[in-house]
């Protein structure tokens, strides 16, 4: 196992998170239409502590599903529109000079700027320079803001759920590879299928209005991420992840051939952190008490979407991130069903 026995969960409170989880994905269908997916994997990048970046074209309601889910689980948000002009103070705050009226004196006081929410919507994140994107992305990393020697804490729980448009490029500032291992997962927001989109444009060009209700507390988010966090998982399961995402690193020859020769950078340890804790929350939300290497493939994509860099012979052979993905899963040995559902029964007969 991965955890020790003290800090393993119970499956009650498995079984209240995933009723949870269902109660949110109800009100969020009050006015989000379809994209389970996309609900499913931003819900498991909160449950888990992790940011995620969306990439998607306009007008496929990827605000009005962050400002939804910000909604029903009673968290303060915000969003930020980027823009080439903005300055690292215009989202992490600044001092100014204030003045006390009884005695004169000078000080200066810390103004927080928007990042300071549980839920910050950076919505096109690439039009911004670097220095901007920078100040974020170390808010991201540290949970905190320094300014003028003083650090100020972020609120816990703080999620950064950032944006991009994969069409227009001109005039952007792409987040560098380094960067962009920051976020947990990118999501690929699609359009929606015909039915979905006709329910869309009816309730759209209606007058019709929804309250949603709120779900889930701060705490209970919190309490949940660390059910998340001490939920069991095989030692056989954990190795599985890590094999996939070593199978990815060309610069240490552990790429099979069928792999490596499309790739000019693997994803990183992070990566397999992430993975591991992904499955866990992809377990949880799908009503499993333990995670396994069938969750585990079903993150890989979103967990390496964006830390593979895919060379010349990707492109001439016109293969794709996913493409490639799946050729990981179809080559990285995995553990057999066997393992996992007797590590299953001794988990149950543990705690249940």
């Amino acid at each position: 196992m991965t955890t020790s026995d003290q800090s393993s969960p119970t499956l009650e409170d498995l079984k209240e998170l995933q009723a949870a989880t269902d109660q949110l994905r109800e009100e969020i269908s009050k006015v989000i239409v379809g994209q389970k997916d996309v609900i499913d994997q931003i819900l498991i990048s909160l449950l888990s502590g992790g940011h995620s970046l969306l990439v998607g074209v306009p007008g496929l309601a990827k605000t009005m599903l962050v400002k939804s889910l910000a909604d029903v689980l009673a968290l303060s948000f915000n969003r930020i529109q980027f823009t080439p002009d903005l300055m690292p103070a215009d989202i992490t705050g600044t001092e100014v000079i204030q003045e006390d009226r009884t005695t004169g004196q000078r000080e200066f006081r810390f103004i927080p700027g928007p990042i300071f929410t549980q839920v910050l919507l950076a919505d096109e994140i690439n039009r911004t320079p670097p220095k901007t994107q920078a100040a974020l992305l170390e808010a991201m990393q540290e949970r905190q803001v320094t300014a003028n020697g003083q650090r100020h804490s972020l609120p816990d729980p703080f999620f950064v759920l950032a944006t991009q448009n994969p069409i227009e490029q001109e005039g952007t500032y792409p987040l560098p590879e380094a960067q962009l291992d920051r976020f947990m997962l990118e999501i690929q927001v699609d359009y929606p299928d015909e039915e979905d989109e006709f329910e869309i444009v009816q309730r759209r060009t209606s007058r019709q209005t929804t309250s949603l209700n709120k779900v889930i507390d701060p705490q209970q988010l919190v309490r949940f991420r660390e059910t998340i966090h001490s939920m069991p998982m095989a030692e056989h399961d954990v190795r599985y992840a890590i094999a996939l995402v070593r199978a990815t690193r060309t610069q240490k020859n552990e790429a099979p051939d069928e792999i490596g020769q499309y790739l000019s950078w693997g994803a990183g340890p992070r990566a397999s952190e992430w993975l591991v804790l992904a499955a866990k929350a992809h377990a949880a939300v799908t009503g499993r008490e333990l995670a396994t290497a069938m969750n585990v493939q079903a993150m890989l994509l979103p967990i390496l979407r964006h830390r593979l860099v895919l060379n010349f012979n990707a492109e001439a052979d016109g293969l794709t991130t996913a493409q490639i993905v799946q050729k990981l899963i179809e080559i990285v040995p995995g553990p057999g069903d066997e393992a996992s559902q007797n590590f299953l029964k001794r988990f149950i007969t543990k705690v249940g």
